[in-house]
C-alpha cells in the first residue's frame, strides 16, 4: 500500500492487507487468482479505508454490485449508489452513502467502488468531526474525483 493517498492529503496508519487477504477468497462469484491489499488511512479528523482486489474478473460489473452488496449488508443505505465520472478523467466509479449506528452514534461513511477486467477497489471516508453528518450532504462528485485519484495512484500494470 503506498504510504500517501489522494495527492499526499491521507497517511498510510496501518496496512491490513494481512486480514483483506484472509478475508477474500481466491476464486469465486466470476472472480479467479485473486489477491487482497488494503489500508487504514487517516487525514486530521478524517479516516479512510482502501481496499484493492488483482486477479481476473469476468464481469466487472457485477464486481461492482457484489462489493456495494457486501458493503451495505451491515449498514443502512441512505443514499444509493449511482455512478460518477471522476473530474479528472478514466473510468466511472460507483458512489453511495452509508450509515451505520456504532455505539447509539450514526456515522456517515461515503464509498466508491470500481472495476474492471484485472482490479477492483473501493475507499470509504468517515470524519470524526462529523460523524453524524447529513447523508444527503455529502459532495459524492467531490468523493467521487478523490477516489478517482485514489484509483490512479495504486493501479499498478500488470
Amino acid at each position: 500500500m503506498p504510504k500517501t493517498l489522494a495527492g499526499g492529503e491521507y497517511k498510510l496508519a496501518k496496512d491490513i492487507s494481512q486480514q483483506a487477504s484472509d478475508a477474500v477468497p481466491q476464486d469465486g462469484a466470476g472472480a479467479h487468482g485473486v489477491k487482497a491489499v488494503g489500508g487504514q488511512y487517516s487525514s486530521g479528523t478524517k479516516s479512510l479505508v482502501m481496499l484493492g482486489l488483482y486477479g481476473a474478473f469476468d464481469d466487472p460489473e457485477d464486481t461492482v454490485d457484489h462489493t456495494v452488496r457486501g458493503m451495505t449488508r451491515r449498514t443502512e443505505a441512505v443514499v444509493m449508489d449511482r455512478e460518477f465520472t471522476p473530474s479528472g478523467g478514466g473510468d466511472p466509479v460507483t458512489c453511495g452513502v452509508n450509515v451505520k449506528t456504532d455505539m447509539g452514534q450514526k456515522v456517515t461513511m461515503p464509498f466508491c467502488v470500481w472495476a474492471d477486467s484485472s482490479t477492483s477497489g473501493n475507499v470509504v471516508e468517515t470524519d470524526a468531526s462529523a460523524l453524524s453528518k447529513d447523508p444527503r450532504s455529502v459532495d459524492l462528485q467531490e468523493f467521487a474525483d478523490k477516489a478517482g485519484k485514489i484509483r490512479g495512484e495504486v493501479r499498478k500494470p500488470l
